[in-house]
């Protein structure tokens, strides 16, 4: 069983706990049923997501990744969030996805949408009833966003988008997509405004889907005078960075969360073989390197959950950018899952690596989140970036 007793942490509130416990409680008696078996849910893996956002809704879990109220966070709480994914990870990989992007997708409307833009989306994500995504990524511009090519021109009624789209979660799933296009003249950063597009908008086309190590819904999304009405931009025109920006601030955090669950997950396999598994007349956990194992992956997900945890607890209670807190979360809880994982194959042995099994399962799903939503060599810029600026705030 999983050790909990981090829920006792003064990170987190009552509200916090109870939250936690109805994701568990969801993921032990629902879960099973909706996700059926790892080889079905692979085979269709667009039809397993649309059930999962469906049963989640249903169940009322997503108002915490879609709440749509006026507060500064749009009533994101950022414990829950990460509360919540790294619950679900632990479970299934594809119930954390279906959970996050239904956040990551409908978040810039909740942080910077009109009242009208909320009435219309944020309800039906909160139930399940429309799935969201979020998309940012290019060919040649993931984790370098100023080198974005799609355009937005106005048009009579609107805008034109002209461009692609690329490494986009919940494409062909998606009802709408948050689109970010370069609507000024403006180099770099500047100029660069977010859309909210439907999935059924003239001229969007969704291309073929990107096949990957852990199945996902993954692809690219075509825009050729594609229109959209003047009603459908988030925030001010020239705005879409910092939108993008405060969005991925308060999600990098959860991704955190999400490996931290599949290292909790692997750790309590790793560690149930160990005392289970004999070797050379006794159990593998008698051995001293096994020992050494073990004591090192405890330490990684302990101190990957601080991270997390108070990145979380300084944006849900201090408010502000939390950059530096939010990517060193990010960093060191996927670096680390990684390296938990992969002692937990070896506890194994050959069986680690037989597919279908847990930790096999685990060693696959881990790997892109080291990528995704900045890539760890980005997050230690970043990182960098926000030490020197205070340190030359402090010398001058």
């Amino acid at each position: 069983m999983v050790d909990r007793s981090f829920l006792d942490w003064p990170f987190f509130e009552t509200a916090q706990r109870n939250a936690a416990e109805r994701f568990e409680r969801w993921a032990a008696e629902r879960l099973p049923a909706v996700l059926g078996t790892e080889e079905d849910a692979e085979r269709d893996v667009h039809g397993t997501v649309r059930r999962l956002v469906g049963a989640l809704g249903e169940a009322g879990l997503l108002r915490h990744a879609a709440p749509g109220t006026e507060d500064a966070a749009g009533g994101l709480d950022v414990r829950t969030l990460c509360l919540a994914r790294e619950t679900l990870a632990r479970a299934s990989g594809l119930a954390d996805f279906a959970f996050a992007m239904q956040g990551l997708g409908s978040a810039p409307i909740s942080l910077h949408g009109t009242a009208a833009q909320k009435r219309r989306y944020l309800p039906r994500v909160s139930a399940g009833a429309a799935v969201a995504a979020f998309a940012l990524s290019e060919a040649e511009a993931g984790s370098d966003v100023a080198a974005m090519t799609t355009t937005a021109r106005p048009c009579p009624g609107g805008f034109r988008l002209d461009g692609s789209k690329t490494w986009i979660s919940n494409a062909g799933v998606a009802d709408f997509y948050v689109v970010f296009a370069r609507s000024g003249d403006g180099g770099g950063t500047k100029g660069i405004s977010a859309y909210i597009v439907d999935a059924d908008s003239p001229g969007l086309s969704i291309g073929k889907n990107i096949d990957i190590i852990a199945p996902h819904p993954l692809g690219t999304l075509t825009f050729e005078n594609c229109r959209v009405g003047a009603d459908r931009i988030l925030g001010e025109p020239g705005g879409g960075f910092k939108i993008a920006m405060a969005t991925l601030d308060i999600f990098r955090s959860t991704v955190g969360a999400a490996a931290l669950g599949f290292a909790r997950r692997a750790f309590d396999e790793a560690v149930g073989r160990a005392l289970t598994r004999r070797l050379f007349g006794q159990a593998l956990a008698e051995l001293q390197l096994i020992q050494a194992k073990i004591a090192d992956m405890a330490l990684a997900v302990d101190a990957a959950a601080l991270l997390i945890y108070r990145a979380a607890w300084t944006k849900d209670c201090r408010g502000g950018r939390i950059s530096r807190e939010a990517s060193m979360a990010k960093l060191y809880a996927t670096e680390e899952a990684q390296r938990v994982i992969d002692e937990a194959v070896q506890i194994f042995g050959g069986l680690g690596v037989v597919r279908g099994t847990a930790v096999e399962r685990l060693y696959r799903e881990v790997r892109a989140l080291r990528i995704y939503e900045g890539a760890s060599e980005v997050q230690k810029l970043i990182i960098a970036g926000q030490v020197l600026k205070a340190a030359a705030s402090i010398r001058k």
